[in-house]
């Protein structure tokens, strides 16, 4: 009888089949929707002190509480709004998350309305290209780079909250900017394939320039 190979994985994976499913089919995607990053930035945020798996867990809810992530309806929220989010038993009721979300989406249509597109101004710290890491263990992996120091820095003069070198970190490893998963998993090699010859940045395009998060 053929005994059925073992897929291997980023450790951090097997938490929980929900963790599993996310790092097999999005973790690590390049991802340039422009409301897909923003639902990324936001949801990052929100798990400041919390765990990754409690996000996805209420993820759902987040896009019905949040607009299904519409930047421009985000950016219009008011006092009921706020009111409407902190007794909402379906998310993160944190008042100066929620509130941060709301001043990311108003910063987030300025960035918008200067380069173009999120997309555009977000990929130009990494010159458009994933990062490749080699990290062979979990520990290996760091909480933050220079690129999202320098992402963080720029955010934030920008007027976003919630953006901490950490956070921004690990947002990159979300959206594919930079390919952290461990040698020998099998997205790895996968993402890798499908993004050949990932450069390292020698440069950031903007002016003044397990996912734990600080």
């Amino acid at each position: 009888m053929r005994v059925a190979k073992r897929v291997r994985r980023c450790a951090w994976a097997d938490h929980s089949p929900l963790m599993r499913a996310y790092h097999d089919r999005e973790w690590g995607n390049p991802r340039h929707s422009d409301r897909v990053l923003f639902e990324f930035l936001i949801l990052e945020g929100m798990q400041a002190g919390l765990s990754w798996d409690t996000i996805l867990r209420k993820r759902n809810n987040f896009r019905r509480a949040f607009s299904r992530f519409d930047p421009r309806r985000v950016a219009r929220y008011a006092s009921g709004d706020i009111r409407r989010l902190m007794t909402d038993a379906g998310i993160i009721r944190n008042r100066a998350k929620i509130l941060a979300a709301i001043a990311n989406a108003r910063a987030f249509l300025e960035v918008v309305g200067e380069f173009g597109s999120f997309n555009r101004y977000i990929w130009g710290f990494v010159d458009g290209r994933p990062l490749l890491n080699r990290r062979r263990t979990l520990a290996q992996i760091p909480a933050e780079s220079p690129v999202s120091v320098a992402m963080s820095t720029d955010l934030r003069r920008r007027g976003f909250r919630f953006v901490g070198p950490t956070i921004c970190y690990a947002f990159m490893q979300a959206v594919g900017m930079v390919n952290d998963h461990t040698v020998g998993c099998f997205r790895r090699a996968q993402l890798l394939k499908a993004t050949p010859r990932p450069t390292q940045p020698t440069r950031t395009t903007q002016s003044t320039q397990s996912p734990a998060k600080t």
